[in-house]
């Protein structure tokens, strides 16, 4: 499940470059104060030219390694350091929690050697950081990354600001790789149109749900048939499955339209897995299919059938009627013209 952040101020100014682009060097601007700086990697035993941080580490190791900051500045500039856990955001990005929210995973396990740091106006400085592993950590993907941050007293309502640049990082743990993912929640609805000859939408919903330990991303295909399979129609520019974290989950809902009601709709979905890793040696991972039903009943085109019919039978009563009141008054047009006949037979006779 998808973790919470809680916020210092609902106007929280998080200039994160956690996305693994350019963004994590890039200046970051506060809305007062002139205040500027900017992080990257630094190019030691570790890596060169990196975007984010990477390690593969067993429980109980630990990896050094060592983060620049940048004053963009003309004065002196203090930031505070510290690691924080990462969770993916229902627009699909990864963001990290903020100071206040404590981590228990990657953020808890980074160490600074101080808690803050000074920047010298125009200049950058190297701050080391230690990732220790716990020697009972689950094996498994991490993401988190390392923060500076700048926070400052709001000059409104007395509550604080909190600008931060960081830079990612994700972690393997070694152990056994389980990537796993299921559908959970599956199901289809069917909305049909006032227009007896056209076709409905049918809206399917699910969640995704990462219950392995590895990051996952995912390509999806929905489709919906009638019975035995006829009619079928796939779902159109579905949105893509962001990367998920070991515990994470991801809602999903697309509308198929032009679906033809057939009184009974079924719906599958097939999840085709990738790790989020870049390793080879990463476990293939079979895709994930599910299944739900719905009725489709053509209401409005039984109702028309049903007027039509009525039409049918009503017209058919009259009909009938009508025969029958002819017959009735021919019948007695013969009759009275036979009496008559008679009785002038009788006259005629005395």
């Amino acid at each position: 499940m998808r973790r919470s952040t809680t916020l210092t101020h609902a106007a929280l100014v998080a200039i994160l470059a956690t996305v693994g682009t350019l963004a994590a060097v890039s200046p970051a601007s506060a809305d007062a104060g002139d205040v500027s700086w900017g992080v990257r990697t630094a190019a030691n035993d570790q890596g060169t030219d990196r975007q984010n941080f990477g390690y593969e580490i067993d429980p109980g190791a630990a990896v050094t390694d060592a983060l620049v900051v940048s004053n963009h500045d003309a004065v002196p500039l203090d930031l505070a350091l510290y690691g924080a856990d990462g969770f993916t955001t229902e627009a699909g990005q990864l963001d990290v929690v903020t100071q206040d929210t404590e981590s228990v995973a990657l953020g808890a396990w980074i160490d600074f050697t101080a808690d803050s740091v000074t920047v010298p106006a125009g200049e950058s400085v190297e701050v080391p950081f230690t990732v220790n592993v716990p020697d009972n950590a689950t094996p498994g993907d991490y993401a988190g990354a390392v923060i500076t941050s700048l926070g400052q007293p709001s000059q409104e309502q007395g509550l604080s600001v909190d600008r931060r640049l960081g830079i990612r990082i994700h972690l393997r743990v070694g152990g056994e790789l389980a990537p796993a993912l299921t559908v959970a929640d599956m199901r289809v609805d069917y909305t049909g149109s006032a227009n007896p000859f056209a076709a409905g939408d049918a809206t399917v919903t699910y969640t995704l749900e990462n219950t392995g330990n590895a990051r996952l991303t995912a390509g999806q295909k929905v489709t919906v048939t009638g019975p035995f399979g006829m009619l079928p129609a796939d779902a159109l520019k579905m949105k893509a499955v962001p990367e998920l974290l070991p515990g994470e989950s991801w809602k999903v809902t697309t509308r198929i339209a032009g679906v033809i009601p057939t009184f009974l709709l079924s719906a599958k979905t097939v999840v085709t897995l990738q790790s989020a890793s870049s390793d080879e040696a990463d476990p293939a991972i079979a895709p994930v299919e599910s299944t739900a039903t719905t009725w489709a009943v053509p209401w409005a085109l039984l109702v028309l059938l049903l007027l039509v019919a009525a039409i049918v039978v009503a017209t058919v009563l009259i009909v009938r009627r009508r025969r029958r009141n002819r017959k009735r008054l021919e019948d007695a047009r013969v009759d009275e013209a036979v009496q008559r006949a008679l009785a002038e037979r009788e006259t005629e006779l005395v």
